[in-house]
């Protein structure tokens, strides 16, 4: 009888003889897959970098970098030089306004609902989440029409409130979940306390419940913020004026030239790039502790 010998405590177990030998070649292939996916993300930014450096805007270049970079493109951006950009500044506020009431919105029904769900025993709780969560069975582009009908009649179209309210829908049942799911982690031994202390269930929201979903907060409203943000169709379908223009539809009106500037279309891209990813790389780590906190239970 062949008896299994334990490996020493404090020593990894080794790996079988064919392991070993082909180990290195794993390794290369890993490298190397990561470097090409790495190539693929960062190519197209790469792409509009470069062009957003030349002079005359030509996209079709065949050279790496431009022979002359020059910053002209991002300097006519940021001072409004050139009549697609002539608004700039205000349709970054617009895009601001419907980010910033998108975030406190989702982020206000999102935990109120969650606390009512999980923190006050309501009864059939379960469909109220199930029934949020159900919006995302029919895809967003499908409700484009029946939402542009319905901001047409409540005579909401053409105001920045249409595209939020749209953006606010898309993104609560997510806040919903996310919320539930991170509240759960919080010990109800906490509202008792504070029960019995005479703590309405308003002061217990505000000054227990919401300080504890600090990371969840973080992550949502990044979140939301983020979609928001990118956001195109709905931005294209609702508004029209030039005062409620923001970025992303101003700049499909450089399509419609002849000659479109596209050094500058690709300077107004990276310059409306920026914003998400500075507050994603200042909230990333907030982030990964509100997405994973409540999926695991001891």
């Amino acid at each position: 009888m062949s008896a299994t010998v334990a490996p020493l405590a404090g020593r990894p177990p080794r790996l079988p003889a064919p392991r070993r030998r082909f180990r290195p070649v794993y390794q290369i292939v890993e490298i190397v897959g990561c470097l090409l996916i790495l190539i693929w993300t960062l190519l197209p930014i790469y792409s509009m970098i470069q062009v957003a450096l030349q002079s005359n805007g030509d996209v079709f270049s065949s050279t790496l970098w431009p022979a002359h970079p020059t910053l002209g493109a991002f300097w006519t951006v940021l001072t409004e030089g050139y009549w697609y950009v002539s608004h700039f500044w205000l349709e970054i506020g617009n895009n601001l306004f419907i980010g910033v009431t998108t975030v406190v919105l989702t982020l206000l029904i999102g935990s109120l609902t969650s606390f009512v769900i999980g923190r006050m025993h309501f009864r059939q709780a379960w469909l109220v989440s199930s029934a949020a969560l159900f919006t995302y069975v029919i895809p967003a582009s499908f409700l484009a029409i029946p939402l542009y009908l319905i901001m047409r009649v409540y005579g909401l179209y053409d105001h920045l409130w249409a595209v939020t309210m749209v953006e606010v829908t898309i993104a609560t049942p997510y806040a919903i979940f996310i919320f539930q799911q991170y509240g759960a982690s919080i010990p109800i031994e906490l509202d008792e306390s504070a029960r019995i202390d005479g703590a309405s269930p308003l002061v217990i929201y505000y000054r227990i419940y919401l300080p504890l979903m600090a990371p969840a907060l973080v992550a949502v409203g990044t979140y939301a913020l983020l979609l928001a943000w990118n956001e195109y169709l709905y931005l294209f379908l609702l508004l029209s004026s030039p005062n409620t223009l923001t970025v992303p539809v101003a700049l499909s009106q450089f399509l419609n030239s002849d000659q479109a500037p596209w050094n500058i279309m690709m300077a107004t891209a990276v310059l409306y790039a920026l914003p998400p990813i500075a507050i994603y790389y200042a909230f990333r780590k907030h982030m990964s502790a509100g997405l994973t906190m409540g999926g695991v239970k001891g």
